[in-house]
């Protein structure tokens, strides 16, 4: 209808082709601006695939397994299956493949065999119906897949005569895949190790995790700054497969509504808020040396609305068409988002739940395919926590078992704390994560009250337990009394869980003895054990090793140590065989010279392969004690400097390697890398020192720079503060690798200790029994500064490294706010332990010794026995025979 209003006088003549009129009323349905979104499901249980299987009629059965795939066996096979991919799903020629798609053609050829095996693995555990492990981890820092597929599948061999044939060296081929980014430290890469071993040991078990699109970042280093940029890992993916028909729904905001059914039991409703869909990606995990290849199933997040709103764009509002999505994307765009901000919390809390939800809900469905009763879930289920993070999924499986499925409290309470185990990483206090109650109130208003009803029933059963010890309610509350109050959420795990384990013996004791004390004396000790971490001699000997690999195998006999690494104890027979100790530093040598060429393609340093490689690469912490590394640099720097030319000739060469990320809000680790790159940019062009010394900072430290790092190294360092460092892996592979370590009392430096010997370990520093009462003496006693660590001070702030400004906070840390990390306290004992190493590198024969009777004894340190430890021990599951 038209107006009657009279219209301003227009200055621009509108157009004679379209009548004037000013529309009124709605052009679609009422409250519809978009279409709905469906939900599917998929999967088969074990009674679907039979009755599946026998509808298929004969005769096509027939035809379907005479034209099942087949992968390649041969090398002419496998040449014509990457011509065929280069030709067909590349679409190039013989004229136009480069390395990048030679590597995506091998990558499909492997990735098609592994598929046959994927597939047959997922059928045989769905068929016998045994009970799954479930790895829930917020990390899986996988590395590169290619290199790790040909080996599991013993295809190396075959695909370097093939890629020769073709005109292609495979080591140039394997340099074009980028490191899945899906994980930062040693967290993500046990998860990888476990993941790795359950599929060579043949246990059904299925990883979840987050498909973050740009990873934690890319870190590049412009004058001598850590700057965080995207890391675009995902151009291009073969091992992926996305599953868009596998999404689920998951919820946030809203509010919480209660009713009562025809039976009068109240039911919580949770309603309104926001709706994001999660989607599947699956990636095989081939086992080494056997047919099974499970499933690490990762989610990505996009919005439950769809990508894009017609109507918001039609309408101009262009930049609100896509809000909902690039919200939604935000979820699983980067790992561990900068929490400094009350915004960047909430993404955090949302990515957990996001993932735990959608991961829950996907066990949940698998499970009722079954038809079995809900007192068998435990049966058939295991699910690990690894670390803190999937907290919430002990939270979300009693909403699912309560309130979805109707069970009472306590049976679903049963049902839950049977099926979880929590694997705790660390005792330091600001790595037990809490949430604040308003946030979680906001964020998940169900899962908040759940979490008050599980901290109830808990407290009073302590309170009938203990009526005498009031102050322990307090200690061990899920809900911390504080301002604001928030939830704890490692104790959250160690409530919901039916055993708790820590990672090293030390470890292990520390958290029964610090912050899990209380929660001993409740449950009892049984609840707690210790699983040593371990690493997977596959990828951490075989793929970034191959001589020294082929080396011990010809010396213990085959590659079976590969699969039982205490076969490596049969090399201390060669340990005085003068030629097998001078190919094993030969082996040393060629790693030391790939290493040094990378340095110098990548920061233009030129190091000598003779000089002794001291390595430290980890994530950059105050605790792992970087400063403590670099601030020896400095000293040995102004040594060298008041020395003679005469003197300075008898001195050991040592090239100092440094490398890892800082976490974006972390400044003070920031500072570190900043003050070793400024050392390493004086040190390097002192034309006194030469290759006496020499710093390098490693940029953007990944899975695949471990792999050339770690055989290279002479020396590695492991000198986190006692009792802060849980247990460490990379210790345990540089020691595989034929390097010796340099180390405090901490992790499993000490188990390491115990198996090859104190002889062939440098240990320094404070014990962790006398670390707190050192720190009460720093702060309400006198502290002074070491006077060679004072020198090293007046060295910086004199301006010889730069902008004295910069580091004055991590002076002042050690000088001011009383040492936390006992930097000063260990700093001569550092010193002294270093000038042993000087001394007795001089004698390679006897540190090649060392070097091989250290490898011979480095058996217990598999991840295999690991994963056997928590299938006796934790999941009670059984390996599923192929």
């Amino acid at each position: 209808m038209a107006s009657t209003e009279q219209r301003a006088p227009r200055e621009r003549r509108p157009s004679t082709a379209a009548p004037i009129v000013d529309i009124v009323g709605s052009v679609g349905p009422a409250g519809i601006s978009r279409p709905k979104h469906k939900r599917t499901y998929t999967g088969f249980g074990a009674t679907d695939i039979k009755t599946a299987e026998a509808a298929i009629p004969e005769p096509q059965r027939e035809v379907w397994t005479k034209h099942q795939f087949e992968g390649f066996k041969s090398k002419e096979e496998f040449e014509r299956e990457v011509v065929r991919h280069v030709e067909t799903t590349l679409a190039r020629s013989m004229y136009n493949c480069d390395e990048s798609a030679a590597y995506s053609a091998t990558s499909l050829a492997l990735r098609d065999r592994l598929i046959k095996e994927w597939n047959k693995t997922q059928q045989r555990q769905t068929f016998t119906d045994t009970k799954r492990v479930y790895y829930l981890s917020l990390e899986f820092l996988m590395g590169r897949a290619l290199d790790n597929a040909m080996l599991n599948i013993g295809a190396k061999t075959t695909a370097k005569e093939g890629l020769d044939e073709l005109g292609f060296r495979i080591e140039d081929i394997i340099g074009q895949e980028h490191d899945a980014a899906l994980g930062n430290g040693g967290l993500g890469r046990l998860a990888a190790c476990f993941l790795d071993s359950l599929a060579s040991l043949n246990f059904p078990a299925w990883g979840y995790g987050l498909r973050y699109r740009y990873g934690i970042f890319k870190q590049e280093i412009i004058d001598g700054y850590q700057v965080e940029v995207p890391d675009y890992w995902l151009d291009f993916n073969p091992w992926e497969f996305p599953r868009h028909d596998v999404t689920v729904d998951i919820q946030f905001y809203g509010y919480v509504r209660k009713a009562q059914d025809e039976n009068g039991k109240t039911i919580a409703h949770w309603e309104g808020g926001e709706i994001v869909t999660a989607v599947a990606y699956d990636v095989p995990i081939p086992g080494y040396a056997t047919p099974s290849t499970n499933n690490m199933r990762l989610w990505s997040s996009k919005a439950a609305s769809g990508e894009f709103d017609f109507q918001k764009f039609n309408s101009g509002d262009y930049e609100s068409s896509v809000a909902d999505q690039q919200r939604a994307e935000t979820i699983s765009a980067v790992l561990y988002p900068n929490d400094n901000l009350d915004r960047g919390k909430e993404l955090r809390l949302k990515q957990q739940y996001f993932w735990v939800a959608a991961s829950l809900y996907d066990i949940v469905r698998r499970f009722k395919k079954t038809k079995r009763a809900w007192s068998e879930f435990p049966d058939q289920v295991a699910i690990q926590l690894n670390d803190t993070h999937p907290t919430l999924a002990i939270v979300e499986l009693q909403r699912i078992l309560v309130d979805v499925e109707g069970l009472e409290w306590d049976q679903a309470w049963n049902i839950v704390t049977s099926t979880f185990g929590y694997t705790n990483h660390t005792v330091l206090p600001e790595a037990l994560e809490k949430w604040p109650v308003g946030l979680v109130q906001h964020l998940l208003p169900r899962h908040l009250q759940i979490i008050y009803d599980i901290n109830l029933f808990f407290l009073q059963s302590v309170e009938k337990k203990f009526p005498d010890d009031r102050d322990m309610l307090t200690r061990v509350s899920i809900i911390e009394e504080s301002q604001p109050k928030m939830v704890r959420m490692a104790y959250l795990a160690v409530v919901g869980s039916h055993k708790v384990n820590g990672v090293a013996e030390l470890h292990s004791d520390l958290i029964q003895t610090t912050i899990f004390k209380d929660f001993v004396t409740i449950f009892g000790a049984d609840k707690f054990t210790n699983v040593t971490n371990g690493i997977t001699p596959r990828r951490w000997l075989h793929q970034a090793n191959p001589r020294l690999s082929e080396l011990i195998a010809s010396k213990v006999g085959s590659f079976d140590f590969l699969k039982d690494l205490t076969l490596l104890n049969k090399l201390e027979e060669f340990v005085d065989d003068k030629e097998f100790r001078k190919e094993w530093a030969e082996i040393k040598y060629a790693n030391k010279v790939r290493l040094a060429k990378y340095i110098k393609n990548t920061t233009d340093i030129t190091v000598n392969p003779a000089s002794l490689f001291d390595v430290q690469v980890k994530r950059i912490h105050e605790y792992k004690r970087q400063q403590l590394n670099i601030f020896g640099v400095i000293f040995r720097y102004l040594k060298l400097k008041e020395m003679s030319p005469e003197e300075r000739k008898k001195q050991l060469p040592r090239v100092s390697i440094f490398g890892g990320k800082a976490a974006p809000g972390y400044w003070m680790a920031k500072q570190i890398i900043h003050l070793v790159n400024n050392v390493g940019k004086v040190v390097n062009n002192d034309p006194d020192i030469g290759d006496l010394l020499k710093v390098v900072f490693l940029e953007d430290y990944n899975v695949s720079k471990a792999e050339m790092i770690t055989p290279a190294s002479d020396l590695s360092e492991h000198i986190s503060t006692a009792g802060t460092e849980a247990s460490g892996t990379s210790n345990m592979k540089f020691v595989l690798n034929g390097g010796l370590i340099i180390g405090t009392c901490d992790g499993a430096n000490i188990e390491i200790t115990r198996e090859i010997g104190q002889e062939n370990i440098f240990l320094f520093g404070t014990l962790s029994e006398d670390v707190e009462d050192l720190r009460h003496a720093h702060t309400y006693g006198s502290h002074s500064v070491d006077a060679g660590l004072d020198k090293v001070f007046s060295a910086i702030q004199s301006g010889t490294f730069g902008d004295t400004q910069d580091f004055n906070a991590m002076i002042s840390a050690v000088r001011d706010h009383n040492d936390y990390y006992l930097v000063s306290d260990d700093f001569q004992s550092y010193l002294d332990t270093q000038k042993m190493v000087d001394d007795e590198y001089r004698n390679q024969d006897e540190w090649v010794s060392k070097c091989i009777r250290s490898v011979s004894r480095m058996g217990f340190f598999s991840s295999d026995r690991c994963i056997n430890e928590y299938a006796e021990g934790i999941w009670n599951v059984e390996p599923l025979a192929v």
